[in-house]
Formats: structure tokens, C-alpha cells, sequence
């Protein structure tokens, strides 16, 4: 058992000095693509990441680019709200493996109908996980991610985040949790550090970033 420890703790170091040194040496041999700060705006409020334009890119064309099967779900939050999401569980690029969760734009017309023909619920620490019937799964794959969530599997100092992402706009730290968030307006990016977690990275267009931005000024506070 001992050494089954070791073994898991040394692949796990080795993952992350692979993805540190690919943060840290300029010109080491990864695809562009694969990095979470290579962000491209292919046009005026757009936002390209892992090589998918959200807004435009399917769930279809994800799959492929990480060679990973989603699954779908819906969520509803405490307030009603509907999201559908499409999970990757697990993804690797640059030689690190990560979770990958991406937001799919529903028509409001089309959210309530997938909600009422759910196959079953269950809760969620933030409200309910609906699983979808076959044909509306087949509906949100054809329909455009509007975001993306990547949740790399190490931990990353400030410093290596200020070196390749840059200094933020603006750093606000959640009131109940700590967490702090940094804020990059222009790329459409929430980066969400501390409390020894694993960092989150949230990517929207940039004409969309007020829906990242508003609940953290309702519920944190802003940092200088």
C-alpha cells in the first residue's frame, strides 16, 4: 500500500512539473491549441479556446477536438434557473489531464420542454441534475457551446498565472468561500484561485462576461 502511495504522489508531481515547464519554458513542443492561455477573438467580442470558437462550436466538434465522449445534463439552480451542460470527465493536452465542462446555448423556449421530459432528478449541492430523454441529449450536441469550464488536475502559484495569463483587470475574493477570482474582461476569462484548491478557468465570449462578473459583485469583494 506504501508503495502504491509513492507511486500515485510521483506521477502526480510528474504531471505537474510537465505542465509548470510548459508554462514556464518558452518554446517547448505543444500544440498552441492545447494551452489554456493560447485565447484567439476571431472576431470583435469572440473568444477561441482549445481551438473552439464559443458561440459557434458543437458539443460534436468538442468530442472530437479532445477525443472524449461528453455527457449531458441539465441543471436547475435554487432560483429556477435551466442550464445544459455537456461534462468531460477526462481530458489531456499539453501532457495534463483535466475535467472539462461546457455551457450549451438553449433556446428559453426549448429549456422547459427538456426539464419536463427528463428521465429522472437527483440533488445537487446547488439544486437539481436533470438527465435528459435521448432526443433532446441528440438536440443539445447539434446547439452552440456558449462557454467552457477547464479544471486542470494541479495546482498553480500566483506567479506562474501572472506570468502566462498576465496581471488581471481586476481580482475580486468571494465573501463566503475566500476564493479569489481573476478577472480578464478582454479575453472573457475568470480564473479562480486559493484555499490550496485546484485553480477553475472560466471562459465566455467577452460581450457575455457580465454573467461571470455580476454574482461576484453581489457576493464578494473587490481586492487592489
Amino acid at each position: 500500500m506504501a508503495t502504491e502511495h509513492k507511486l500515485y504522489w510521483s506521477v502526480g508531481i510528474f504531471s505537474a512539473l510537465i505542465f509548470v515547464g510548459s508554462l514556464l519554458v518558452p518554446g517547448k513542443p505543444v500544440e498552441k491549441t492545447d494551452l489554456p492561455w493560447h485565447i484567439e477573438h476571431p472576431a470583435a467580442g469572440a473568444t477561441r479556446i482549445f481551438g473552439l470558437t464559443l458561440g459557434q462550436a458543437t458539443t460534436n466538434e468538442a468530442e472530437q477536438r479532445f477525443r472524449e465522449g461528453a455527457k449531458s445534463s441539465l441543471f436547475k439552480s435554487p432560483e429556477g434557473k435551466l442550464v445544459a451542460e455537456m461534462f468531460f470527465e477526462q481530458v489531456t493536452m499539453a501532457g495534463l489531464k483535466s475535467r472539462i465542462v461546457v455551457s450549451i446555448a438553449v433556446p428559453e423556449a426549448e429549456l422547459q420542454g427538456m426539464y419536463e421530459r427528463g428521465l429522472r432528478m437527483s440533488g445537487t449541492g446547488s439544486g437539481k441534475k436533470i438527465t435528459l430523454a435521448t432526443d433532446d441529449v441528440a438536440r443539445v450536441r447539434t446547439l452552440p457551446i456558449s462557454g467552457l469550464t477547464y479544471m486542470p488536475s494541479v495546482r498553480l502559484e500566483e506567479e506562474v498565472v501572472s506570468k502566462r495569463f498576465g496581471q488581471p483587470a481586476q481580482r475580486i475574493r468571494e465573501k463566503k468561500s475566500g476564493a479569489i477570482h481573476w478577472l480578464y474582461p478582454q479575453h472573457g476569462l475568470d480564473i479562480t484561485l486559493g484555499n490550496d484548491e485546484k485553480p477553475v478557468l472560466q471562459y465566455v465570449p467577452p460581450k457575455d462576461f457580465d454573467r461571470l462578473l455580476q454574482p461576484l459583485l453581489l457576493n464578494g469583494e473587490a481586492l487592489s
